[in-house]
């Protein structure tokens, strides 16, 4: 038997990583909670994935002017979002690894400089079949940066605040959607469409600065660090794949469902950001501006439905809150596919709830994966699990373009409903795990 004694638990009174007393009460209790230390990493992980967000949604709301560059049906641009989540599978995956064997904020740097150099190679590519690779390889990057994240705040935050604090990383994914929104706009008004898209490609190198910041100021939380230095099972696949024995129970189950939950809830959240876009441009008839304009709201929405769906996780629980909007997520989708052709202002007012829900969903993620799996494992778990379920849920997108041609966009936007409903039953096969210590 081992004589060494356990590490100190994290609690809902000590900044982890620092051991020091923190103010509890108030609006932002949960940012003064993480210490010195903790917020550097909450703004680099903020970044990252606020960047991460820019750069992927380059594509979308390209997408029109890439199909009239070269002349792809809607089943060849749904196949650009299909191999970028795929390949992030296997980036992510890949990434929880990397993070558990070498450190969160390596494996961060990492993951950022990756996508941030193949986003950059999109914007040059000839034809389609090199824009497809390039795409591809840019989900190595995209796959892992917010697992690697969430984790490493995960671990400087409180159990009392961590849905909050992690929803709050999450909502920096609004942020980069809406940044991209407006370079968009503005790149299309003052460039002709076959030079627009490649400058907004260009523009993807903005995460190379970001990763010069990390590099200097950004730490692993220390406890953390140590737990995993003396695990013998740290970024090991076997290990999160190893069934219950002789009552010790095993985390193949939490693999398994945490894996189905993922699916679902990416299945609807991507079928809709792939396509609304092109559904407003193409069905609408709306301008690129106009476009623009609508998506003000779904972003909007988005935003402080991170917020929100962050603080619900802490007070509701974890699944209580992916069980609530999921539902919530599922009618808004068949609301805004059927609303009347002309209704455009009843369009317009109904993105900022279908934003808001399909975005609150995602609050509890971060704080829920890092709590399911132990620390030696956190990033693999988190990694494969949350990346799998991207990358099965990447069918969802390319069945809309495939349908589109019959069913129209609009109508095949409905299939993404279904993705909300195979999260809800997910949730059956997963504990609570609200308020735990990450040991």
């Amino acid at each position: 038997m081992s004589t060494t004694p356990p590490p100190q638990a994290l609690t809902a009174d000590t900044r982890p990583g620092t051991g020091e007393l923190a103010v509890q009460e108030g609006a932002f209790a949960w940012l003064r909670a993480l210490g010195p230390r903790g917020r550097r990493a909450f703004a680099g992980a903020f970044g990252g994935y606020a960047l991460d967000s820019y750069d992927y949604f380059t594509l979308p709301l390209s997408m029109v002017a890439l199909a009239a560059y070269f002349g792809l049906d809607s089943g060849q641009t749904g196949l650009f979002t299909t191999v970028t989540l795929v390949v992030s599978a296997v980036g992510g995956a890949v990434a929880g690894v990397v993070a558990d064997r070498i450190g969160r904020v390596k494996a961060l740097m990492i993951t950022v400089a990756t996508y941030a150099v193949f986003t950059v190679a999109c914007g040059f590519a000839p034809n389609y079949e090199t824009l497809l690779v390039f795409r591809a390889l840019q989900g190595l990057g995209f796959g892992g940066e917010w697992a690697v994240g969430a984790i490493l705040v995960a671990e400087y935050a409180s159990p009392k605040h961590r849905g909050r604090t992690l929803g709050a990383i999450q909502s920096s994914w609004a942020v980069g959607w809406g940044l991209a929104v407006l370079v968009n706009t503005l790149v299309f008004q003052f460039l002709d469409a076959d030079l627009a898209w490649r400058v907004m490609f260009w523009t993807g190198a903005l995460p190379a600065l970001l990763v010069l910041w990390v590099r200097r100021q950004v730490h692993d939380a220390p406890e953390s660090a140590e737990r995993r230095a003396d695990s013998a099972e740290k970024g090991s696949f076997t290990a999160i794949f190893k069934p219950g024995r002789d009552g010790a129970p095993g985390l193949l189950r939490t693999t398994v469902f945490a894996g189905l939950l993922s699916t679902g809830v990416q299945g609807g959240y991507y079928t809709l950001a792939t396509w609304v876009p092109t559904y407003l441009k193409t069905e609408r008839g709306l301008s690129v501006v106009g476009t623009g304009t609508y998506l003000t709201f779904l972003i909007s929405g988005a935003f402080i439905g991170y917020l929100t769906g962050g603080y619900l996780t802490d007070k509701l629980g974890r699944k209580r809150n992916i069980l609530l909007f999921a539902i919530l997520s599922a009618a808004c989708i068949l609301a805004y596919a059927n609303i009347p052709s002309g209704a455009n202002t009843l369009l317009l007012v109904l993105g900022f709830p279908l934003g808001f829900c399909m975005s609150a969903i995602f609050s509890g993620f971060g704080s829920y994966l890092s709590e399911l799996y132990p620390t030696a494992v956190r990033g693999t778990g988190q990694g494969f699990t949350y990346n799998t379920g991207r990358a099965v849920g990447a069918v969802f997108p390319t069945t809309v373009g495939f349908l589109a041609d019959s069913w129209g966009v609009g109508g095949a936007l409905v299939f993404g409903a279904i993705g909300y409903a195979l999260a809800a039953l997910a949730l059956i096969g997963l504990p609570e795990t609200r308020g735990k210590e990450l040991l």
